[in-house]
């Protein structure tokens, strides 16, 4: 009996000395797993810092799965409540296991997209939206817009590659350290878990980074062959663009050297003004519809389209096409030229004035101080503006047509039918000779080159005395020539010579509207008697 209880006491000591080792040891171990913990939770914050989108998904995605299981197992635990009798306990319980379905199945579809795969947004690129047709120069703008657009976004998928690896290189920590833990203390369960865990996580994060290269490559050269169809689009642009501008500049050259040439030997200022219009107007629209059907794709259906509006247009704005038609009348048929005098007679009213601009709409006119303004309007110095189409509706009267510059002026003077007539037209008629005769051989001169031009049947350019019979006397009627420009001056110039060459003569005298009264004397005595 004391033999046993001797090596009871013996096996007794040795395992409680054993026991202290090992009671030592853990100690240490425990020292250093809570090291390599600290060092885990390090990490994992690490991950948990900052706005990482796969984390972020990823989080997303085992919400799901949780969420998903914890469905299946209050539908599980549902179907046996249904199955028994139901307390009050029970009927509580079921009510809070169908309040929690509803959360979980409004949980589960938002999460719904994380189902299948936890990084199905992130590996997918963004799209930049439908190429655009580089079809003229503005759209070169959105041309090189849409490739920045289109490198830009391939940077950002770049970027989630580098995030991607920060995280496994985080992960691969993290199994080191549970590995190294395990060693330590194998017995715990715990760590074996979590081991597995990250080595699943780290699975998913590996397979979505080789996923993100694959399609990183293809993303690549789908972006270098749009980039390079758009490239080529605004090369062909920008050389078409450079084509038309060497073209256009060619075209005003030559409207530069048209204009010169026509300036060396055209003389006069208005004509020189019309042709260096027409040639401006040429030059345009040839610039124009170049550029037009430069960028037109079809023409036929552009010319189709052109022509139903057109037909629109045309009788909505129809006195702005007349007003068109009108300029093209005028600048082709040359009946008015810039400088010109002329008269427009509209609805009653007299406007009178030289004109200044012929425009595509509208001529443009300095009203002057003439007879027309003294006797109709009392206004003149006005700019008025007649409408081009006016030619086709209303009289229009050039006072200075082709190289015609003077007109007709007429002076009337009533004389007494007891005055000389004869002596009266005789020195009528040569004051009018003394003053228009400059106008006289300048209108001679205009009318012998208008012949090639028109058929003149009486050439007369003196001036014209004509004597008639009125109520009051003798109306004497003199016509003679003067500059378009000057008549009002020269009226008055050879009136005031009339009435003083009038005035110095005994035998004539200057007729008015007067009464005779004829009778004789009476005396007072003739008069009481004749009552």
């Amino acid at each position: 009996m004391a033999k046993y209880l001797f090596w009871f006491l013996l096996v007794a000591l040795c395992a409680y000395a054993e026991g202290q080792s090992d009671q030592n040891i853990s100690v240490d171990h425990q020292n250093e797993i809570a090291v390599k913990l600290f060092q885990i939770d390090q990490l994992q914050k690490g991950l948990a810092k900052g706005n990482n989108v796969w984390i972020k998904s990823y989080d997303s995605y085992t919400a799901y799965r949780e969420a998903r299981q914890s469905l299946s197992a209050i539908k599980v635990r549902m179907a046996l409540l249904k199955n028994s009798d139901l307390s009050d306990k029970r009927k509580l319980e079921f009510e809070a296991l169908q309040a929690k379905e509803k959360i979980l199945t409004d949980q589960l579809e938002l999460l719904k997209a994380q189902g299948s795969s936890p990084f199905v947004t992130l590996l997918k690129p963004d799209e930049a939206g439908v190429p655009p047709s580089v079809t003229n120069p503005f759209d070169i703008i959105l041309g090189l817009s849409y490739i920045k657009r289109l490198d830009g976004q391939f940077k950002e998928y770049k970027v989630r590659s580098d995030d991607l690896n920060e995280i496994i290189s985080n992960l691969e920590q993290q199994i080191e350290l549970y590995k190294e833990v395990l060693v330590l203390n194998p017995q715990e369960i715990t760590y074996q878990d979590n081991l597995e865990e990250t080595f699943l996580k780290e699975e998913k994060f590996k397979l979505a980074l080789d996923t993100l290269e694959a399609t990183t490559q293809v993303y690549e050269k789908r972006i270098e062959s749009t980039e390079a169809k758009i490239n080529e689009a605004i090369k062909d642009q920008l050389t078409k663009l450079m084509t038309l501008v060497i073209v256009v500049m060619i075209i005003f050259a030559l409207m530069f050297l048209i204009k010169q040439m026509v300036k060396r030997y055209v003389s006069d200022n208005e004509r020189f003004y019309m042709v260096n219009k027409v040639i401006t107007f040429t030059g345009m629209s040839f610039i124009i519809l170049l550029l037009s059907f430069s960028y037109i794709d079809n023409v036929g259906y552009f010319a189709t389209i052109l022509g139903f509006a057109s037909a629109g247009i045309a009788i909505a704005m129809r006195d702005w096409f007349m007003s068109m038609l009108g300029w093209f009348v005028i600048v082709l048929g040359g009946s008015i030229h810039v400088g010109d005098r002329i008269r427009v007679e509209k609805d009653g009213m007299l406007y009178l004035g030289d004109v200044l601009d012929i425009s595509f709409q509208r001529l443009t006119l300095l009203e002057d101080v003439t007879l027309t303004t003294l006797m109709h309007n009392r206004r003149a110095g006005r700019i008025i503006f007649v409408p081009n189409n006016y030619i086709f509706t209303s009289m229009i009267a050039n006072y200075t047509h082709g190289s015609l510059k003077t007109v007709w002026d007429g002076i009337d003077i009533v004389i007494t039918f007891e005055s000389n007539h004869k002596k009266a037209a005789h020195l009528v008629k040569e004051i009018c000779r003394k003053y228009s005769k400059g106008y006289t051989d300048i209108t001679r001169k205009q009318l012998n080159k208008l012949r090639d031009h028109y058929s003149l049947k009486n050439t007369n350019v003196e001036p014209r005395i004509f004597t008639f019979i009125e109520p009051n006397g003798m109306k004497i009627s003199a016509w003679y020539l003067t500059n378009a420009y000057g008549t009002l001056t020269l009226r008055s110039t050879i009136s005031g010579d009339i009435v003083d060459a009038f005035m110095k003569e005994e035998d004539i005298t200057i007729a008015y509207p007067t009464q005779t009264v004829y009778g004789t004397l009476s005396t007072p005595h003739e008069l009481l008697k004749e009552v």
